[in-house]
Parts: structure tokens; sequence; C-alpha cells
């Protein structure tokens, strides 16, 4: 592996554009739960099924109730190395773009910069009625929070289960992904579309692809580095000694 660690820096150091896509597995070791692990269930409830446009019509006060559990959970949490070793990624690369299908905001904290979260963002939230968007940290948003400019009820700015990703933003990502020279796959499980699909649109492109995940994905066969392990670990080892 370490041969192969330091041809792709190498690698890194010449590209003029890179993209990173990344999942749930950079964020898990940070301590952030996981929809499709273990740690899924929520009060016997699994998280895909709390997670819908269905499941808030029916009882927007329990879905909440779930949003504000992983709001107090998370904002005690922090960004973990290769949150940061992206950031440092970023300053030395003339074209970056980072694409994240995670909603905690953990890039953002690190200091990550041209971020595109196509899933959305936890610390968002957005009027039913109205469609202003707004930037909300607090903990604990309470059972029914509500909009303050017109009163109506409010809800998670994320893409759930069953709803399109903002189109803008998924171009952004794809233009980025036939445009760049190199991709990093960064703990990802290669399953949930039209995410899964990007890297494929970056080896099609002509790139150079390399995959860190703790085990193998059904694009490791593509790939042109599988690096298996945890992405804190491999990650900063990709621009460690960088000036």
């Amino acid at each position: 592996m370490e041969a192969q660690i330091q041809t792709l820096k190498k690698q890194l150091l010449a590209a003029e554009r890179v993209a990173v896509m990344t999942g749930a597995g950079i964020s898990a070791e940070s301590g952030v739960p996981t929809f499709r692990g273990a740690d899924g269930l929520w009060k016997n409830y699994r998280a895909v099924d709390l997670a819908t446009p269905e499941a808030f019509d029916r009882n927007p006060r329990l879905v909440w109730e779930f949003y504000n559990w992983r709001r107090a959970l998370i904002s005690k949490l922090t960004f973990n190395a290769a949150h940061a070793a992206l950031v440092k990624l970023e300053t030395k690369v003339p074209s970056f773009t980072l694409i994240t299908q995670n909603v905690d905001g953990l890039h953002n904290r690190a200091g990550s910069r041209n971020l595109l979260e196509i899933h959305g963002n936890l610390w968002q939230v957005r009027c039913l009625q109205c469609q202003e968007i707004i930037l909300d940290e607090s903990p604990d948003m309470g059972e029914l929070p509500t909009c303050e400019q017109c009163g109506s009820l409010l809800r998670p700015n994320v893409v759930w289960f069953g709803e399109s990703l903002d189109q803008a933003t998924l171009n952004r990502a794809m233009q980025a992904c036939r445009d760049c020279e190199i991709m990093l796959v960064i703990g990802t499980s290669a399953i949930v579309q039209p995410a899964a699909s990007l890297a494929l649109e970056a080896k099609q492109g002509g790139a150079v692809v390399a995959e860190i995940n703790i085990e193998q994905t059904p694009h490791s066969y593509f790939m042109d580095y599988t690096f298996q392990g945890k992405a804190g670990e491999i990650v900063p080892r990709l621009v460690e000694d960088w000036k």
C-alpha cells in the first residue's frame, strides 16, 4: 500500500483539477451514526423510515424529535484528520471540488470551501410555505419549529429518501467529475444513486480514480487505486510533508 500512496501523492501534487467525493464512512470516524449500519436505529425506528417526506407528512413531531436528536449528537462532535487533510489538499490544487453525501456539516467546520453538499445540510431548515432556507445551528429546534417570516412549519433542508437531488448542484458535481484529472472516493458505499455514478463519470472522462474505504465496494473493480482502511489514517498520508 505504501508504494501506491506515494505514487498517488505525487500525482496529486502535479494535478491541476481534483474532485473528491465523501460518504458516511469519513464521518463515522468522528462518531456520526450511519444510516445503513447497525447504529442506524433510533427508538426502534430505522432511520430510512423516518427520513422520508411521507414520514414527515404523517408525524412531523416524531421526525423533528429524530432530527433534534441528530443535531444534539453531532453538535458535540468535530471533524477528524481526514476532513482536515482534504482542507490542506484544497489549498494546493488550483481547481478543487469536494462533493459530499453527508449532511453533518463537518467539512464546513474543518474549513472546506468549494463544497457541494448534494444531500443537503442538517443545520439548514426550509419553510414549507415560503421556501425560505435558514441556517440554524441550535442543538434543539423544538417540537415543531416554524418560520419567522410566515409562521409555517419548517423542515430539515436535507434530501430525504424518495426526493430528487437539487439539479443545479448535481450538475456542478457531475461536471467537476468529468473535468478532473484525479478523483478520490472516500468512505462511500457506492450504492446510493445518483452519487454512486459520479466516480464512473470521472473514470470515463479519463481521470485517475482512487477509493479509500474500510471494505470493498461495487466500484472497487474499476478503481486505479483501492486503499482499504480508515480515511483518518490514509487521507492524511496523501498530503503529509506538503509545503
